[in-house]
């Protein structure tokens, strides 16, 4: 049985001429068409649903008669929805058809022609280059950039801001929050407690435990290296083997938040004030400049190959200190640590032995004075391990050339 009326297949076929049909060909007529229609409508559903609509239009089913490769059907694709009229042809028997506009041919050439659809067409533009932007068509202009920094950034932004760049009225979504857990939550408050309470060295050797081999703290990296960046000019070493753990976690990736673990271990490292002299010495904090600076020799060995531009920041960062006078020589022995640890024997080389005539200088006048002459010790004990680096260095290149040569020899 066919949901399809068979009458409807007697009266197309009558239509061309066909007066008479055996009914079992009827039958299969009418199953075929039903059969046909389903695989039409089918198809026009995937189309819909794919454009994200709820609604099938006469377009979808053009797409996919066009799939089927069936000619699409001519005269629909009005964007315009049809207006059926209803029309009687005898008691309880209406017959709707769509009703036609009348077009008024004197304007409809008198109307203007539309204008030619461009081709579609690709371009290839550069956005940056070497982190510079050119000013082509395709990119932003200086003003459309100005009126992008004026324009409001979220609820709580400058009201007057927005006000200048005609945004006071635009309705901003806001900010995509990280969402912790609540168990994740607990744990951060619990591990910094712990660290920054010295009275309890057995609580916070537990924290620093977990933090060492925990796999699942993946969403709490981000808070911990913000805690650090906070605290690290108040709880010192705490911070320091806070740092150190997280790095030593093998199931940790830390490469993104490398640029911001840096900053915090340079300002250990060459800071001009670490701790306070009237509580824990005036060389205290020597030891300190030790432990930053193997901590970022670490970074450096193991995150140094993925980021070209790690070492050669760090290096900068501590000649410029080191070149400074008027830096103490605190801030001396840390830089001279750092260019030691970070470039080896190469940066000895090139960066500390020609700046050493001129240091002197300073070394000298340091030494003459009493306050300063222990401070002036710890810097020339830094440079005397540099230099054994770069004795080491001629030693093992010595003996390399040694090896060579006598194997040419022979």
């Amino acid at each position: 049985m066919s949901v399809w009326n068979p009458e409807n297949v007697v009266d197309v076929a009558e239509s061309i001429g066909i007066t008479s049909l055996n009914r079992d060909v009827i039958d299969h007529l009418a199953r075929d068409v039903e059969f046909r229609m389903s695989q039409v409508l089918e198809e026009a559903l995937k189309f819909m649903r794919h454009a994200k609509r709820t609604t099938l239009t006469t377009q979808d089913i053009s797409q996919a008669l066009r799939l089927l490769e069936v000619e699409p059907l001519y005269g629909y694709e009005s964007t315009r929805p049809l207006r059926f009229g209803e029309a009687s042809i005898g008691p309880g028997q209406p017959l709707f058809y769509v009703e036609d506009e009348e077009v008024d041919f004197e304007k409809l050439i008198n109307a203007p022609l539309p204008k030619v659809p461009r081709e579609i067409s690709f371009t290839a533009h550069w956005l940056a280059v070497e982190g510079v932007q050119p000013s082509i068509p395709q990119n932003p202009t200086q003003a459309d950039q100005r009126n992008q920094e004026l324009s409001a950034k979220g609820p709580g932004a400058n009201s007057t801001l927005a006000a200048v760049s005609g945004n006071d009225n635009v309705s901003v979504k806001p900010l995509v929050k990280h969402v912790l857990s609540k168990e994740l939550q607990l744990y951060f408050e619990r591990i910094c407690s712990a660290i920054l309470d010295d009275s309890n060295d057995e609580y916070r050797a537990a924290a620093f435990a977990s933090l060492r081999t925990d796999p699942g703290l993946h969403q709490l990296i981000p808070y911990f290296v913000q805690f650090v960046a906070d605290k690290v000019t108040h709880h010192l070493r705490s911070l320091f083997i806070l740092t150190q753990t997280l790095l030593e976690n093998p199931s940790l990736y830390l490469a993104p938040y490398v640029p911001s673990i840096v900053p915090s271990v340079l300002t250990c490292l060459i800071g001009k004030h670490l701790g306070s002299p009237s509580l824990d010495g005036t060389t205290t904090h020597f030891a300190l400049r030790d432990y930053s600076a193997s901590l970022l020799s670490s970074i450096a060995r193991k995150y140094g190959p993925s980021s070209s531009t790690l070492k050669p920041r760090i290096a900068r960062s501590c000649l410029k200190h080191f070149l400074d006078s008027h830096k103490p020589l605190g801030t001396h022995y840390g830089a001279v640590l750092g260019l030691t640890m970070i470039a080896g024997a190469d940066g000895v080389r090139e960066l500390i032995l020609p700046n050493l005539k001129a240091y002197d200088a300073v070394l000298q006048e340091a030494v003459r004075d009493d306050a300063r002459a222990e401070e002036a010790g710890y810097v020339i004990d830094a440079i005397k391990k540099a230099l054994d680096m770069l004795g080491e260095d001629h030693a093992e290149l010595r003996g390399a050339l040694g090896e060579v040569l006598a194997s040419r020899m022979d």
